[in-house]
């Protein structure tokens, strides 16, 4: 039963819409196995808003940079953050356009290009941390740190990588936009690849090259807008403690004290699990709300409390 006014947030990676960067016609594949699991919040939920990831997206678009460098200039990082945006969005807003439209249903679809503000004097801008783009042999590598300034990091396959800054989120501009959209019942794509990062400055907002994780994006929003479900969706159907190992344990409920508890101890890796509970975290802690980590496959038993991951205060 739909509760007026309730808005769920669904955050999702770029993974889930493009698991082979060298095949992107499964896109729209992928888009419409999604739309699914909104059809399903929309049982629930008045408004919906998504929250996507872009890595593999912008990295394409990165690869199509490099190709051609020595002919066209590079576009800064905030604006291919904008652009994956567009891309994505308009891949789930035709997707969930016509699942909508199938179902018989008339509720519209928006997708908002959204700025996140992030504080110039964040740490990440000393320590950057996150990969983008391809790996290069180390005499490339050097060539682009010193020509470009770049940040470089050698990989375990003895390449090396580009690394950014990425900064914590401070707002959403758009939130109020993204709000009304979503009380007014539309399902809304929104903060995409964690949003244009943007600084404040003595003339109003400038871009950034940085990359903001969209776990912390879809959490901080999910704040701003007052959602009262926040679901994180990742590839597995539960949080596994011992993940990988023969003791692994499925983890059905998690209050917010034990799951850092586990995060401190290293159960949640910070390139996989550990950004999705800090992001659980969070929100719980600040809206008194849970939060759910499962699959796409599983969301309809975990929302009936048969499957996934529920972080509660």
């Amino acid at each position: 039963m739909t509760s007026p006014g309730s808005i769920a947030v669904l955050a999702f990676g770029g993974n889930a819409l493009l698991p082979d960067p060298f095949h992107p016609e499964e896109q729209e594949e992928r888009a419409a196995e999604l739309a699914s699991a909104v059809l399903l919040l929309l049982e629930k939920h008045h408004g919906i808003v998504l929250v996507h990831g872009n890595g593999p997206q912008v990295g394409m678009i990165l690869l199509r940079v490099e190709a051609t460098r020595d002919r066209y200039p590079s576009e800064p990082l905030d604006v291919l953050v904008a652009e994956t945006q567009g891309s994505v969005g308009i891949l789930l807003s035709r997707a969930l356009h016509n699942a909508l439209r199938g179902q018989g249903s008339d509720v519209e679809v928006t997708s908002i290009l959204t700025q996140v503000v992030v504080d110039p004097q964040d740490p990440a801008f000393s320590r950057p941390d996150k990969p983008v783009g391809p790996s290069y042999p180390a005499l490339e590598a050097r060539y682009l740190r010193d020509e470009r300034g770049w940040t470089m990091v050698e990989d375990r396959s003895g390449r090396w990588r580009r690394v950014v800054p990425s900064p914590r989120p401070e707002q959403v501009i758009e939130f109020k936009a993204i709000r009304a959209a979503a009380q007014a019942g539309q399902v809304v794509i929104a903060g995409g690849g964690g949003g244009v990062p943007v600084c404040r400055t003595g003339t109003g907002l400038a871009g950034v090259e940085a990359v903001i994780d969209k776990d912390r994006t879809s959490a901080h929003l999910a704040c701003q807008i007052e959602a009262q479900s926040y679901i994180l969706l990742t590839g597995m159907p539960h949080v596994l403690r011992g993940f990988g190992t023969p003791r692994a344990e499925i983890l059905e409920r998690l209050s917010v004290k034990g799951a850092r508890k586990l995060a401190d101890e290293g159960e949640f890796p910070p390139g996989s699990m550990g950004p999705k509970i800090e992001a659980a975290c969070s929100y719980v802690e600040k809206t008194g709300h849970k939060a759910l980590i499962t699959d796409a496959a599983s969301l309809g038993a975990a929302l009936a409390g048969e499957a996934g991951t529920w972080i509660v205060p």
